[in-house]
């Protein structure tokens, strides 16, 4: 007959010590079991520190039922202590108990006295599976209801303290340098238009430096920062029990997420508060009406180009988009007109920035379009912006602090995990048990949050280093568009025009008002130097020449007259006498190729679109024309290297084009 085999689980978690039974105890008492049944051990596996939940995150006890599966040492039974070590998921049980019994290997809980082999072995373990799954929710419901008594006693939860305080003795005391810091930031947020993007500027500008806490590195102070210190009300004088909560996801079995929560209790602390309570609630309205982005619900696809780069020419904040709408008799609307304005925020001194005036969106889209047209048509621009594209953003010091974040929470959680060892070994019958225990689990309360917090910086370098990532249009990107930018620019969606700008252009500054010759462009700075007359530079400064505006009527074989209606310069504005200058011309003289040219390129697009629906661009037609032999024209040139980057005409479309050409009698 032959001896069967059988395998030794083991398992342990936090919890452990409440059974009072270490790893070495079930492995000793299960290997005497076997002994006694005449079993071969033929493998052991052991979790430790491990919940019992469910059956992920359980490597070993994963690892034995794959080995049953494969018939590795062909067992007949798993060995275990007790049901609630194989797991504490009611589901989680039956379903692996199911898996065993499928290979023929069935389950013996030898400190309950199960066996599955046996008629009512399945039923008591679906009872005391269920059974085993209400305890470990009512050791949890305990372990909350502690932690949440100590928060309604005033009492901080553990952990390291919030910025502002230090922890002296297990209590929160106020650490003056830090709380200076905390005073500003609602200072400035409740008592100006600041919000927390402003306020970060504010304390990095005033030369205020951020304490390194922790795993931070960075001194500098962030939005996220501003707005964590804002929604803390242990500054207050306030404990928050419950501001984020462990939720199952939802359409899952054994799957768990951190979720804010909207509401939370919150109790009066024993420490002392920075700021006064009201001054929290003010804090708490302005984060209601400030701290939601409202959805566009009209002119959905109307990008503000400039929008974050043009800059107020009094406060120098950047000015932001706007619309008018105005309402017809019938209740529909006229046509919109956008503008950019300044939100006349309040400056660093405390004044309130003054600049009324609101800049029609198309004057400054279009000037700042003629600026870029003007230096990509210089000879050398080609040359010299492939030398500066090569630099990339430097995302150095956000991926170092990326890694010493990573570093530190691998470092809390092996903490963590050699705690849990060593609560799980604590000797059940040493007259020190409780003592030791309770200062072990005060230990591993701190260190759940000390992970929580480093989870929480994690976040916040990731969001950076994604928010920069997500703002840049990649190098290559940048010089397709400039060495193209005649060609395809009309050709851009509204989204990719801003795109283009953001990654371009850093600011652009304005005068309070036009000039006498109408220029509004100030200057404008570059995120990187371009070459312009000889010389590299990253600020281009528009020059304010005398312009002479000019009204000319044509007509075919008569002679024109040039009506010289006004001149302008930069210092002032002169009218001029009405005199008549004669000019002989005929329009047989003249070369329309350039108009003809644009006015063809127009038609072939509207026919293309008409005939077939596809939309081409000029550099398309232009491919085609050049593939066809054509001359493409002094305004449509292809870049004259064959190696450069740019976009190819897809074979439908060169197909639809060349019909257009047999229409229009090109070919």
């Amino acid at each position: 007959m032959r001896k069967k085999n059988c395998y030794i689980y083991t398992r342990v978690s936090t919890s452990m010590q409440v059974d009072g039974f270490s790893l070495d105890a079930q492995k000793e008492r299960l290997r005497k079991y076997a002994d006694f049944q005449e079993f071969t051990v033929a493998g052991e596996y052991s979790d430790e520190g491990k919940s019992g939940k469910s059956i992920e995150g359980r490597l070993e006890f994963q690892r034995m039922l794959n080995d049953i599966a494969d018939g590795r040492d062909n067992v007949d039974y798993v060995l275990v202590f007790k049901l609630s070590r194989f797991g504490r998921n009611a589901a989680d049980v039956l379903n692996s108990l199911q898996q065993m019994q499928d290979y023929g290997v069935n389950l013996i809980c030898v400190e309950d006295g199960i066996d599955s082999s046996k008629d009512s072995g399945k039923l008591m373990i679906s009872v005391l599976s269920a059974v085993a799954e209400i305890e470990r929710e009512n050791i949890l419901v305990q372990t909350m209801e502690g932690r949440k008594q100590k928060a309604r006693e005033g009492k901080w939860n553990g952990g390291f303290a919030p910025y502002g305080y230090e922890l002296i003795d297990g209590e929160l005391k106020i650490a003056e340098d830090e709380a200076e810091i905390i005073r500003v930031i609602y200072d400035k947020f409740i008592h100006t238009t600041m919000g927390a993007n402003a306020v970060a500027r504010y304390l990095n500008r005033q030369g205020y430096v951020k304490k390194k806490r922790q795993s931070g590195t960075l001194e500098t102070f962030t939005a996220h920062f501003i707005k964590l210190v804002l929604d803390n009300p242990i500054y207050c004088g306030k404990i928050a029990f419950g501001r984020r909560k462990t939720e199952k996801i939802q359409g899952s079995r054994n799957q768990y997420h951190v979720v804010k929560q909207d509401k939370y209790p919150v109790y009066d602390g024993i420490h002392e508060a920075i700021i006064s309570e009201e001054d929290w609630q003010l804090a708490q309205e302005k984060r209601k009406k400030t701290g939601v982005k409202s959805e566009k619900i009209y002119s959905v696809e109307h990008q503000h180009l400039l929008s974050g780069i043009l800059r107020c020419p009094e406060c120098g904040a950047a000015l932001y988009g706007s619309v008018n709408r105005k309402r017809k008799k019938d209740g529909s609307f006229y046509r919109d007109y956008w503008y950019y304005a300044c939100k006349h925020r309040l400056e660093l001194d405390g004044h309130k920035c003054t600049y009324k005036k609101q800049i029609h969106q198309d004057k400054i889209n279009d000037a700042v379009v003629e600026v870029i047209r003007h230096i990509v048509r210089n000879s050398k621009f080609d040359t010299a912006i492939k030398e500066k594209l090569e630099s990339s953003v430097d995302l150095e010091t956000y991926e170092t602090e990326e890694t010493a974040v990573k570093v530190h929470i691998r470092q809390l959680t092996a903490a963590k995990d050699r705690l849990g060892k060593q609560i799980d070994r604590l000797d059940y019958s040493d007259k020190h048990y409780e003592e030791k225990y309770n200062d072990m689990q005060k230990r591993m309360d701190s260190l759940y949050d000390e992970i929580a917090e480093a989870n929480d910086s994690l976040e916040t370098v990731k969001m950076q280093i994604q928010g920069i990532r997500e703002q840049q249009i990649t190098q290559e990107r940048v010089y397709e568009f400039l060495e193209l930018f005649d060609i395809i620019y009309e050709d851009f969606s509204e989204v990719e025009k801003k795109e283009f700008f953001q990654s371009f252009i850093k600011s652009i500054e304005i005068y309070p008002q036009p000039l006498e010759n109408g220029q509004i462009l100030k200057s404008i700075e570059f995120r990187f130097p371009v070459y312009y007359q000889g010389n590299e530079t990253d600020t281009f400064f528009p020059k304010s020449e005398t312009t002479v505006e000019t009204v000319v009527l044509l007509s075919k074989g008569a002679k024109g007259l040039v009506d010289l209606c006004s001149a302008r310069t930069e210092v002032e504005r002169r009218l001029v006498d009405s005199r008549k200058v004669k000019v002989d011309f005929s329009l047989e003289d003249m070369d329309l190729s350039e108009f003809k040219g644009k006015a063809i390129y127009e038609r072939i697009k509207a026919y293309v679109l008409e005939q077939t629906g596809l939309k081409v661009s000029a550099l398309y037609i232009a491919q085609i024309k050049k593939k066809c032999g054509l001359d493409v024209g002094e305004n449509f040139n292809l870049p004259k290297s064959e190696n450069a980057k740019q976009p190819q005409c897809t074979p439908g479309k060169e197909e639809a084009i060349t019909q257009a050409f047999k229409h229009f009698g090109i070919v």
